[in-house]
C-alpha cells in the first residue's frame, strides 16, 4: 500500500498527516487557515488522494509558517508513500481552465527538486489568505517530495481562479504521475536504475 503517516511539531506548528496515493480523493482538512483548507481538499479530489490533515499553528501571528509546514509535511508524506518509485510514470502534466484562469502543470518525480513557479497573482490576498503563501507551500512540498514542479500562467487576472487551477492542475498532474504502469510494474522509470 502506498501510503504515509507524518507528524511534525515545532515550536510554531504541530501537524499530523496521512495521504494515501491510492484512494478515492477523500479528505478531511482542518488547518486553521480556511483557503488552504479548501486548497488541499481540491488536491485530494483531483488527485484521487485520501488526505487528512489536521494543523494547529501560530496563526494567531500569520498564516505563513502553518501553510509552509504543511507543505513540508505533504512533502513528506508524498516521498514515503510514493517509495521506491517502481512502475510509477513518473512524469505528469495538465492545462487547465479555470473560468478565465488557464494554468499548465508538469512534473516529474525525479528525486530532484525544483520549483519553476510562473504565475502572476495580482493581489495581495484572496479573502485573508495571503497570495504569496501559495509559492512557500509549493517549496515545501518540492523540497521534501523531491519533485520537479512546473507552473505556467497562460491566462487570467483573478487570484481565486489562478491559485484554485494551479492546485487542481497539480492534482491531476501527480495523478498521472504516480499512476502505476503496469509494464513497467517492477522497473525504476529511469536509465539510471534510481530516482
Amino acid at each position: 500500500m502506498r501510503t504515509s503517516e507524518i507528524s511534525r511539531v515545532t515550536a510554531e506548528t504541530d501537524i499530523t498527516l496521512s495521504l494515501d496515493l491510492d484512494g478515492r480523493g477523500a479528505s478531511d482538512i482542518d488547518t486553521g487557515v480556511g483557503f488552504l483548507d479548501h486548497m488541499l481538499t481540491l488536491l485530494a479530489r483531483h488527485a484521487r488522494f485520501d488526505l487528512y490533515v489536521k494543523a494547529k499553528g501560530d496563526i494567531n501571528v500569520d498564516d505563513h509558517h502553518t501553510v509552509e509546514d504543511v507543505g513540508i509535511v505533504l512533502g513528506q508524506a508524498f516521498a514515503e508513500a510514493v517509495g521506491d518509485k517502481k512502475g510509477i510514470c513518473r512524469y505528469g502534466e495538465c492545462i487547465l481552465p479555470m473560468d478565465e484562469a488557464l494554468i499548465l502543470c508538469a512534473l516529474d518525480i525525479s528525486g530532484r527538486d525544483y520549483l519553476g513557479y510562473a504565475l502572476e497573482i495580482p493581489t495581495e490576498k484572496v479573502g485573508t489568505f495571503d497570495t504569496e503563501l501559495a509559492e512557500e507551500f509549493w517549496l515545501g512540498f518540492v523540497r521534501n517530495a523531491c519533485v520537479t514542479l512546473h507552473f505556467k500562467q497562460l491566462a487570467g487576472k483573478n487570484s481565486h481562479h489562478i491559485l484554485e487551477g494551479a492546485f487542481k492542475a497539480a492534482a491531476r498532474a501527480l495523478r498521472q504521475a504516480v499512476a502505476i504502469d503496469s509494464a513497467y510494474a517492477d522497473e525504476i522509470p529511469s536509465t539510471k536504475g534510481l530516482l
